[in-house]
């Protein structure tokens, strides 16, 4: 974790992350866009949430999308064999970089920690952007494109290694 990033995390959540994370997407301008979380908080908390939206901007444009029913309209848009495929790849994703001996509690569900329908468009598209195959985040991303608002960085650049 860069200290930059944590200091402007830290601005924007009012608080330290309470969690390691990394970068995936970046804005043009460089900020933080995606971060992927740890699948644990430092405490040992499970985390089931591994991808988070940060840019203000895209973040309240999702926002206003979910306030307008979108979660019910992206629900009964998608295709929902696609939907379960998404979750199961997403909690596949994120189990995977449990150790397999951890003894406590493990995050479970899927994308957004939900186990099957849309429980938060935020999440969906923010995996979206790290380059998941996620149903929702496809449809989040063209109505966004119907809305003026300032899109992450282009494609090429939102991808980082893992």
């Amino acid at each position: 974790m860069a200290s930059d990033d944590v200091a402007l995390l830290t601005e924007r959540l009012g608080r330290p992350p309470e969690g390691d994370f990394e970068v995936v997407v970046r804005t043009a301008g460089g900020d933080p866009a995606v971060i992927r979380n740890a699948p644990f908080l430092r405490d040992g908390t499970p985390m089931p949430t591994r991808y988070w939206l940060c840019d203000p901007e895209v973040r309240q444009a999702v926002s206003r999308l979910e306030a307008a029913g979108g979660v019910r309209a992206a629900e009964a848009a998608v295709d929902p064999a696609e939907l379960e495929a998404a979750h199961a790849a997403y909690a596949a994703e994120r189990d995977a970089a449990i150790d397999p001996a951890h003894p406590g509690p493990r995050p479970f569900g899927g994308v957004g920690g939900t186990r099957k329908g849309v429980k938060c468009l935020h999440a969906h598209y923010a995996w979206f952007l790290a380059g998941g195959d996620d149903p929702v985040g496809r449809w989040v991303e063209a109505r966004l494109r119907e809305e003026p608002v300032r899109q992450p960085a282009p494609a090429a650049q939102r991808r980082a290694e893992p």
